[in-house]
This record gives structure tokens, sequence and C-alpha cells, in this order.
């Protein structure tokens, strides 16, 4: 393995030779982690943005395929749901956003969001990923972090364009999207469908049965400026998505098991600024619905099994900001949220053991929060101080913090670092379900990181490395004693980033990227499951006006996981490569060709056990812009 990662930091410096020797300025990127735009280099924080020209590069087809070359950040496949852990936190440990509007799930087990493999990159401006406890600004749900997807603000004339392609597991996509603005309007709708043979969820012998998947997504952004201090923001995203399912954790065959999932997401907000440019009021209301359901009928190998289930979750959100700008030094934002989560659900089965059923009647939460936070910049400097205030209606008041700092020297060293509490509140199905607790507390975190970057030959060449350290108290977990859940563990997990990245020339750059992640069970004594110790990351990409190509190769490695086949042995994943390339090229003014190969080599791997992944596996298709 050592041998591959010496060959690409060898190419990273040779590359000059393979164009210009150009001076390249790096590009501001333009984050939301102080909940205001703020360039990245005026955030201590840990972040990674994912753009747009990113995705078009790689020709990502989901937001979890986005996200699998991510620093300190792991996506787990398992059937029809995905898993994310951040810094090795828990998946529901991280809250998932689109435009600001919250996408986790209130009537799931543990209010996470397993679907990210349903949100279609179309009409995405940017992913960004906010590593760390960041509960001061977001509240619950974002003690491991925070992935906010924001999606394309039209602007120009009128654009329209339409896309197909094909390729292995009879995998078939159609896009079609417009968008522009002006003074007054903007606009950005893009709808798509992709469906797919799929490949069978059991990793097993034999001959399996495939289980495919439709999915159908509809996004769209549109805006109105009547005057220059004052906008309003109408956001809605709709997907709908069938996939196959298999029985006993995706190791039994099953082919008429489908998860049919219909989600909602809405948002308009009003921003107004007064005072001349020092007071902005954002004023937003958002809902957020998921309605899932589960068949799986009589069939020749389960004569005896039938099962049916009906999941319904909504939450409806307030959220009032203020942002004063004293100067270019100081910045307060200073706001309130009101947050109302309900959800049901229904579940009947039958088998050799007879008929079982669990009906979760429609239980409702509130939450109030309010958050204040000061960021301070003098030359070189940057600070941040928050503080968040929350009452739960089950669980009462809880208050978080987090402080930040950065200094910029001038020899282009940065050194930053980030300290902060977070919680997160129990949800209604670990509360009220049969299975529930009334009496449960929130699950609490502290975590920091303390980095340092440097840039060298004129900002071409950067390179860093972070450490991080986070602690989780009274997690939530089910109690095979009481059959309820209780607060009954903690963990630990620490680790270090390091990078380092080359901008070759304006169109061409690489970036090679290694994370380390120690994590301790504290119930059991032993390393979380499903967090690899080391993953490793390059990406070499090369843009211009008419030409992209992308080359990408991933690696992670062993970790731990269990066969949940009684008696429930824990297990080693083994460790894999897998190798990505991707090109396209605009053969016209409007018409682009493009292709790409995943998994180049055809890896055999699993990412959980007992689930299966592609092999080598092509894709080719055709975009018109009009």
């Amino acid at each position: 393995m050592y041998r591959l990662w010496l060959l690409l930091l060898l190419l990273l410096m040779v590359s000059p030779v393979w164009a210009e020797n150009d001076s390249i300025k790096v590009e501001e990127v333009v984050i939301s982690a102080t909940r205001i735009e703020s360039p990245v280099e005026e955030t201590a924080s840990s972040v990674t943005v994912i753009t747009e020209k990113d995705i078009d590069k790689k020709q990502t087809m989901t937001v979890a395929d986005a996200l699998k070359d991510i620093p300190a950040l792991d996506v787990v496949n398992t059937g029809g749901y995905t898993s994310v852990f951040i810094r090795g936190a828990n998946s529901e440990h991280t809250l998932i956003l689109i435009d600001g509007i919250e996408m986790n799930d209130p009537v799931s087990a543990s209010r996470g969001y397993s679907y990210l493999s349903t949100i279609t990159t179309d009409n995405i401006e940017r992913i960004e990923i906010i590593r760390g406890p960041q509960s001061t600004l977001y509240g619950s749900d974002a003690i491991g972090g925070v992935i906010n997807i924001i999606t394309k603000k039209g602007k120009g004339k009128p654009k329209l364009f339409v896309s197909t392609e094909g390729g292995a597991h009879k995998t078939y996509r159609e896009i079609a999207g417009v968008s522009g603005g002006n003074k007054l309007v903007n606009y950005s709708v893009t709808a798509s469908r992709v469906e797919s043979e799929g490949i069978s969820i059991r990793n097993g012998s034999g001959d399996p049965e495939k289980d495919g998947y439709i999915n159908t997504d509809f996004s769209s952004r549109i805006g109105f400026t009547p005057t220059e201090n004052f906008d309003i923001e109408l956001i809605f995203r709709y997907i709908h998505s069938i996939s196959d399912l298999d029985n006993s954790s995706g190791v039994l065959d099953d082919p008429n098991y489908i998860l049919k999932y219909k989600q909602r997401f809405f948002k308009t907000q009003a921003s107004f600024i007064a005072l001349g440019d020092v007071w902005e009021q954002v004023l937003g209301f958002s809902i957020s619905d998921h309605h899932r359901t589960y068949s799986n009928d009589i069939d020749a190998d389960h004569p005896v099994d039938f099962a049916k289930g009906s999941y319904d979750g909504n939450v409806y959100k307030i959220d009032w900001q203020h942002n004063f700008y004293a100067g270019d030094f100081n910045t307060v934002t200073a706001g309130f949220e009101y947050e109302k989560e309900s959800g049901k659900s229904d579940y009947y089965s039958e088998s050799a053991w007879g008929p079982f059923s669990s009906t979760f009647d429609e239980k409702t939460a509130t939450n109030r929060g309010f958050y204040f936070q000061e960021q301070f910049k003098y030359k070189k400097f940057i600070a941040t101080a928050g503080f968040r205030h929350d009452g739960h209606s089950k669980f009462g008041k809880k208050n978080t913090y987090r402080l930040t700092s950065a200094y910029t020297f001038d020899t282009d060293t940065r050194i930053k670092g980030t300290f902060g509490t977070g919680f997160k509140a129990p949800s209604l199905f670990q509360l009220y379900s049969s299975y529930g607790n009334e009496s449960l507390q929130p699950e609490k975190t502290k975590g920091l990181d303390i980095g340092i970057e440097q840039r060298f030959f004129n900002e071409k060449v950067s390179a860093g490395i972070t450490y991080f350290y986070n602690s989780f108290k009274n997690l939530i977990d089910f109690d095979l004693s009481t059959s309820k859940y209780n607060n009954i563990s903690g963990a630990r997990t620490r680790g270090l980033e390091t990078f380092v990245e080359y901008a070759v020339t304006e169109g061409f750059s690489a970036r090679l990227s290694h994370t380390y992640t120690d994590t301790l069970d504290k119930s059991t004594g032993g390393d979380l499951m499903r967090r690899p110790a080391h993953k490793m990351t390059f990406d070499g990409g090369y843009k211009d006006k008419n030409t992209a190509a992308d080359l990408s190769i991933s690696y992670v490695g062993r970790r731990d996981d269990k066969d949940f086949s009684y008696p429930y042995p824990r297990l080693t994943l083994i460790d894999y490569f897998i190798v990505n390339i991707a090109a396209s090229r605009k053969i016209t003014g409007n018409v682009q060709l493009f292709g790409r190969i995943e998994n180049l080599f055809a890896e055999s791997y699993e990412e959980a056990f007992g689930y299966n992944t592609p092999g080598f596996s092509a894709f080719a298709g055709v975009k018109l812009e009009m």
C-alpha cells in the first residue's frame, strides 16, 4: 500500500512538467460555517466544500457518492440505506440540511437521515461539510457535524438543458432543467429520473436476484428581489424512490421486499437589510415531510412470510436570524428557532412464529432555541464565540457553546483551533414507542480540534494537519436486559487529518489526503463498528473551457463489523482500493459528451458485512444546452 502512496506523492511533486508554470492564486471558497457567508480563510472550523465543478468533473450521481472521498467522513451503504460517520461519530449525530431545511427523519429510530443515496446531484451548487460539534448554531442532531446541501441560484439569460446517460446494471438517467435571472427574479428548476436493474444486495454464493431501484427528483429555487435591500426565496425539493430490499440485513434474497419513500422539503425565507448595510434580518419557515412504506408479500421462497409497514414524520420550523455588521472587524449573529416534530408508524407481519404488530401512535415534541455568536477579526487574527440555549418539551433546558480562533503569519503559516459542546435530543421513537423510555436524557459531546496549514510557492502548494478529539456521554442504545432504550454507553474518538494540495495551473490540480481515526466504545472496550482506522484519497483533475477529466483513488482500511445472524460474532472487514476515472468534452458550443468508469480494477469489497458492492461499471451520456 505504501508504495502506491509514495508514487502519488511523487506525481504531486513532478506535476509542474505537465503544464505551464503559471502563478496561481488559490480562489477563496465561500462557506456558511458561521451561518453567514464567509471566505474559507476567515473560519477556523474544519470545513470541506464540494463545488458544482467538482461534481461535474467526477460525474457523481448522488450526494452519497459525492461524499465518499471527503476526509474524516466514512460512507457505508447497506442496501437502500446510507450511513455517514464524521470523525467517528454515529451516523445520527450528523445533521443533514438542504438549503437550511432539516432532512433528518423524525420517525426513524434514532432521528438520523439514512437516504443520501436518494438525493441526486441535480441542481446542486455546492455541498458543505462541517466537522465537529455544531449544536451552538444548529441545535440538536449536529453533535458530530453538519452536511449542508445548497442548490443553485439562477442568473443571467434563460438556459435550458437536457441530459441522458446509460451504463452498467442497466442504469438509465434523464435530466432536464432551466435557469435564469435578472434584478427582479431568479429561478433554477431541475427534474430527473434514474432507473436501474441494480445488483444483488446480498453478498453470497449462487445466483442471487438483483435489487433494482427507481428514483425521481424535482428541485426548484425561485427568488424575488423587489428592492435592493429586500428579497424573498421559495425552495422546494421532492424525491420519490422505489427500492428492492432483501431480508435479514441483506444476506437473504427476497424478490418482492420493496421500500417506497416520498420526501418533500419546502422553505420560504425573506431577507431584509436595514440601517444601511449594518443590520440584516432573515426570517424563514420550512417543512420537512417523510412518508415511507414497506411491503413484503408472500412468495415461493417465503410461503408463510408477510410484512407491511408505514412511517410518517414531519418537521415544522420557524427561524429568525439577525446579523449586525460593525465594520470589517466585528459581526454579531443572534437568532431564534422554533421547531415542532411529529411522527407515527404502523407495522404488521406474519411468519412461522405467528403474527406480530407494532403501532406507534402519533407523538409530537417541540423545541425553542436562542443562539448568539460574536465574530471578531483584526488583521490576520479571527475568533468566534457562540452560545445557545434550548428548551425541549420533554427533557427541559440545555446550554451549549463553541469557541474558535485562527491566525495567519506573514510566512503563510496558519494555525487554527476550535472547542465546542453539543447535545442530541432523544427521538420520538426512543421516547414513546413500546421500546421507549420517557426518562431518557439527551446525548452530550465535547469536541476540539487543533490544526496548522502552510502554503508554499506563491500559494500553489498547501499542506496541513489537524488533530481532533471528541468525547460522547449518555449515548442512547437499546438495552437487551430491559428491552428498552437507555442512556447506557459512551464513546471517544480522536485522530489526525492531513492533506497536500497542488494547484499546478488554473485548470489542473491534485490533492492527497489521509485520515487516521482511533475510536473507543466505552461499553465494550473495543472499536466502534464500521469506522476504519485509515482512510486515504487522491484526486487529480483537469478542466478548461471544453474538456474535463478526473482521476480519484481511495483506500479504506480494515474496520470492525458484526454478523447480525445469531450468535452475532464480531469480525473484521478487509481493506480495499477503489479507482474511478471520468472525462467529458464539448464537441460543439452546446453539445457535451461524457463518460466515467467506477471501480476500474473490479475490486471486490464490502462496506458492511453481508452487503454487496458494484464491480467494474462504465457509464456514458450526452448533454445538450440551449
